[in-house]
């Protein structure tokens, strides 16, 4: 089967692209509004990929009536945003996070979830993630004038205490329980690994 991006509609791209390109890791962005109230939203369109500066990027999509979701509108006036990465004890709460809240209404005072405060931004993070990354804004990407890509540089990280070896600078895999997004309604445990023996070249005659 073969298709060309032209031939298909926007929902039918996106229904291709997601059914494949999986599973994908999740940012539970943290912004703030003018009034003050907390905004936490996942988006799956994410990843981190650079390290010197450590540079993340995830898509944000307009509302289905064409309003800019809170988190843009927060991050496009002050600059700065919060990365949590949801794991299995959170993952409930990060999926009923992604529906339609108005403005005035957190959701991490709807759904219980604890915030503390960060160090480097004034945006808080969330409290029981096991891994946090505090963003400037980077760069803001608009694309077709419906979705954004938004950049960020990371400027303090916050890790889980047990779950970090800090002598050895790598994490516990045994004790970190990532949640991944498959499709839809539909996400996937990371417990199940395979590990490969370190891979190496043919030998130079």
């Amino acid at each position: 089967m073969e298709y060309s991006p032209s031939d298909l509609t926007e929902r039918e791209r996106y229904k291709v692209l997601t059914s494949f390109v999986l599973p994908r890791p999740i940012a539970w962005v943290t912004t703030v509004g003018p009034t003050g109230v907390v905004n936490a939203a996942p988006f799956s369109f994410f990843n981190v990929f650079c390290e010197s500066p450590p540079l993340c990027m995830f898509a944000a999509n307009n509302r289905p009536d064409g309003r800019t979701k809170d988190t843009l509108v927060n991050i496009r006036r002050a600059g700065e945003f919060v990365v949590n990465i949801p794991d299995e004890p959170l993952a409930q709460a990060m999926h009923e996070s992604s529906g339609d809240f108005p403005p005035d209404i957190g959701e991490p005072s709807y759904l219980g979830l604890k915030l503390a405060p960060s160090s480097k931004v004034s945006v808080p993070r969330l409290a029981d993630t096991p891994w946090a990354m505090e963003c400037k804004t980077w760069k803001i990407i608009e694309v077709n004038g419906d979705r954004v890509l938004v950049m960020g540089e990371g400027i303090n990280f916050y890790i889980r205490d047990e779950l970090w070896d800090r002598d050895a600078m790598r994490v516990h895999m045994d004790r970190y329980h990532p949640i991944g997004r498959m499709f839809a309604d539909r996400y996937c445990r990371t417990d199940d690994r395979v590990i490969f023996p370190e891979a190496k070249g043919p030998v130079a005659k």
